[in-house]
């Protein structure tokens, strides 16, 4: 018969299906690890801001960190493992933005993750390309972080009602800001991990760098958000700013160096959870 047996077509079927099975997995492995070279870039990125912090300088970013990276001994290997580790998170977020959080009961909640995954494998997306060039030695990574800001707030600032888009733009980052320090403090972002497949003396130390990370970048966000207003009011896109931006300002306020040594070490607290949140992540 053209199409097989029964039996035939069933075994055709369960092959298929167990191909995609494994598929999915290797998917989820090589995301896995890239959630582990975003660890990495955080911690690259704490180190850059403890370095602000006491006058020696550098760009406290995520280019920055790989462009940080990229100067050592071994940095062009590095920077490839990076930009793979990078690429295949990026499209693992992509996965979760079409399929992922199927455990999270609220569909508004989860339709929120999706969208959060999205936007995350964008910017990681964008930061395996500039790991590429960097590595490849194509040209420079482009221009830093505030330099990027500054230009899409200009490009909305040139638009009819630009301050106004401007405005609603700073209140998308400080919406997220928000999201990210009750993420934090709440410590919902346990809800993604399975923590029994975290070794038992961890679990607790877990809890506490993923509350000190996200409160972390809930605060550099509010920054951002609050440099965009200020832009939108202003209407210079001079005024916006990125990571960078953010963690400047922080240290040019009164007991600034304390300030941006204490959101330095939850952003290193992040990039550790990140390394856990890799072995423990549900799928």
């Amino acid at each position: 018969m053209a199409n097989g047996t029964k039996p035939e077509q069933a075994s055709r079927k369960a092959s298929r299906g167990a191909s995609r099975l494994e598929g999915s997995r290797t998917a989820q492995v090589a995301g896995r690890l890239g959630m582990a070279c975003w660890g990495v870039v955080h911690l690259v990125v704490a180190y850059l801001a403890v370095r602000v912090a006491f006058g020696a300088g550098g760009q406290p970013d995520q280019k920055g960190a790989l462009q940080e990276i990229g100067s050592t001994s071994v940095g062009q290997a590095l920077l490839w493992v990076l930009a793979v580790g990078l690429f295949a998170f990026g499209l693992w977020q992509f996965v979760m933005a079409a399929t992922g959080y199927s455990w999270v009961a609220k569909k508004g909640k989860r339709v929120r993750k999706r969208i959060g995954s999205g936007v995350r494998g964008v910017v990681v997306l964008g930061l395996a390309y500039t790991a590429i060039r960097l590595a490849t030695g194509s040209g420079s990574a482009g221009g830093s972080g505030d330099q990027t800001q500054q230009e899409f707030t200009a490009r909305l600032l040139a638009l009819p009602a630009g301050p106004f888009l401007v405005a609603v733009a700073a209140a998308v980052v400080l919406g997220a800001a928000i999201a990210a320090l009750v993420k934090g403090f709440k410590q919902s972002f346990l809800d993604d991990l399975d923590t029994g497949d975290l070794p038992a003396g961890t679990r607790s130390w877990v809890k506490w760098l993923g509350t000190a990370g996200y409160a972390a970048k809930g605060v550099v966000y509010a920054i951002i958000a609050v440099l965009l207003g200020y832009a939108a009011l202003r209407s210079d896109a001079r005024e916006a700013g990125g990571l960078d931006k953010a963690l400047l300002t922080l240290a040019a306020q009164p007991f600034g160096v304390v300030l941006l040594v204490i959101v330095a070490l939850g952003l290193a607290a992040f990039g550790v959870y990140c390394f856990a949140a890799a072995r423990a992540h549900k799928s």
